[in-house]
C-alpha cells in the first residue's frame, strides 16, 4: 500500500459518488447504443423493402402471361393494392392482385418466404373473402406466393395450402401448381 492510500482511504461518500458516475456513464452509453440500433434496424428495414420491391418488379410484368399456361387469363396485374374498410375493420395490403371478371389472385411477394408469410397470406385471403362478401363481390379468390429464397419445406407447405408457387430463378421465374386443386376463397 502506498503512503497516499493509507493517508486518504476511500470514504463511503467517495465510493458512492464514483458508482453514481459509473452508472451515469453506462446509461448514456446504453442510450447512444440504442439510437445506433434503431438506426441500424431502420436501414435494414429499408433494405428489406427494397429487395421486396425488386422482386415484385421482376415478377409483375410477365405474371399474367405466365398464368395463361395454367388456363388462367388475368388481363390486369395491380401492384400494391390496399384494402382499408374502417367500418368493418378490415385492412390489409396485397403485393400483386391479378384480376379478371370471375377470379382474382392475391400474390404475396417476399424475398425470403417463410411459413409465417404463407399463413399471413391465408389470413389476407380470408379477409378478402369477408370484404368481398360485404360488398357484393362474387369473384373467386385464389392465392399465390412468390419469392427468391425458400426452403423445400416452406415450398411444400405453400403448395399443400392450395397456393400457386412462384419462384424467381436467374432471368426467369417459374410457377408450380398447388398440390391437388387450388384452394378457392
Amino acid at each position: 500500500m502506498s503512503a497516499a492510500q493509507t493517508a486518504n482511504p476511500p470514504t463511503f461518500e467517495s465510493v458512492w459518488a464514483a458508482l453514481q458516475e459509473t452508472d451515469r456513464i453506462l446509461k448514456e452509453s446504453a442510450i447512444r447504443q440504442e439510437k445506433k440500433n434503431d438506426e441500424f434496424y431502420e436501414k435494414l428495414g429499408h433494405l428489406t423493402n427494397l429487395f421486396g420491391d425488386v422482386t415484385e418488379a421482376m415478377i409483375a410484368p410477365k405474371i399474367c402471361e405466365k398464368f395463361e399456361e395454367f388456363g388462367l387469363n388475368f388481363p390486369r396485374a395491380n401492384p400494391n393494392v390496399r384494402v382499408n374498410d374502417r367500418v368493418n375493420k378490415i385492412s390489409f395490403e396485397i403485393d400483386i392482385m391479378l384480376e379478371n371478371g370471375d377470379k382474382a389472385m392475391l400474390v404475396e411477394v417476399k424475398t425470403k418466404l417463410t411459413t409465417e408469410r404463407v399463413n399471413k397470406n391465408i389470413e389476407k385471403l380470408e379477409k378478402m373473402r369477408k370484404y368481398a362478401n360485404l360488398h357484393g363481390d362474387k369473384r373467386t379468390f385464389l392465392g399465390a406466393v412468390a419469392c427468391i429464397v425458400v426452403t423445400d419445406e416452406v415450398r411444400d407447405y405453400a403448395l399443400s395450402q392450395g397456393f400457386y408457387f412462384i419462384e424467381y430463378a436467374g432471368e426467369n421465374f417459374y410457377i408450380t401448381s398447388p398440390i391437388g386443386k387450388p384452394k378457392e376463397w
